[in-house]
C-alpha cells in the first residue's frame, strides 16, 4: 500500500513538473523503480529552488547540466543524471551517450574550452560521442571532440583528450591512453 501511494504521489508531481515523454523507460516501469524516487527526491530543488531548472526530466540537484537540449541519450539510461558532482557542458555542441553506458560520480563531459588567448571566451564547441555500454569511472574528464567507441572503460581520474573510436579498451591516466584492450 505504501509503495503504490508513493508512486501515485510521484506520478502526480512528475506530471506537473516534468514532460511525460521523459517519464518512461526502465527507471519508471514498476512501483519500485528509481525514477519515482528521483522525482520525490529532486523535484523541490530542481523546480522550486531552481538547481537545473527548466530541464524536463528529473535531475539530481548535486550535478550541473549546461544546455540539456544538446545531450542525446536513451530513456533507459536516465540514471546518468543522478550522480553526485557530475558536470555536463553541452553549450556549443552535442554530447551523445550510447545506450547502456554507465557514468559514475564526479565525471565532467565538456564540449568547449576557454580560448587560450582570451579566457573570457569559449572556443568553438566540438561534439563528444560516447559509444554503447561504456563505463566512465569516478572523476574522469572527457574533453571536446572526443569519440569513444563501444565498450570503452575510462578509469577513475582519467582525462580523455583524444578519441578512441574503435572502443573495446581500457583508458587511464592524464592524458588518458589505452592500457588494455578488451576481447569482443
Amino acid at each position: 500500500m505504501k509503495i503504490s501511494f508513493k508512486r501515485g504521489f510521484a506520478k502526480v508531481i512528475g506530471s506537473i513538473f516534468y514532460k511525460r515523454s521523459y517519464l518512461k523507460g526502465r527507471h519508471f516501469s514498476s512501483n519500485n523503480s528509481f525514477g519515482w524516487n528521483w522525482i520525490l527526491k529532486n523535484c523541490f530543488m530542481q523546480n522550486i529552488i531552481g538547481v537545473n531548472r527548466g530541464i524536463p526530466f528529473p535531475v539530481d540537484f548535486r550535478m550541473k547540466i549546461a544546455n540539456w537540449k544538446n545531450i542525446v541519450f536513451d530513456l533507459d539510461d536516465m540514471n546518468i543524471f543522478h550522480k553526485i558532482g557530475n558536470y555536463y557542458q553541452a553549450v556549443d555542441a552535442k554530447i551523445y551517450v550510447g545506450k547502456g553506458t554507465q557514468i559514475a560520480n564526479g565525471v565532467a563531459i565538456i564540449t568547449s574550452n576557454h580560448d587560450l588567448e582570451d579566457i573570457t571566451v569559449h572556443s568553438e564547441g566540438k561534439d563528444v560521442v560516447i559509444g554503447k555500454e561504456c563505463w566512465i569511472a569516478s572523476n574522469a574528464v572527457i574533453l571536446p571532440g572526443v569519440h569513444l567507441g563501444d565498450h570503452t572503460i575510462v578509469g577513475a581520474g582519467a582525462v580523455v583528450t583524444k578519441s578512441f573510436p574503435d572502443g573495446w579498451c581500457v583508458l587511464a591516466g592524464v592524458p588518458a591512453k589505452c592500457i588494455k584492450t578488451i576481447e569482443h
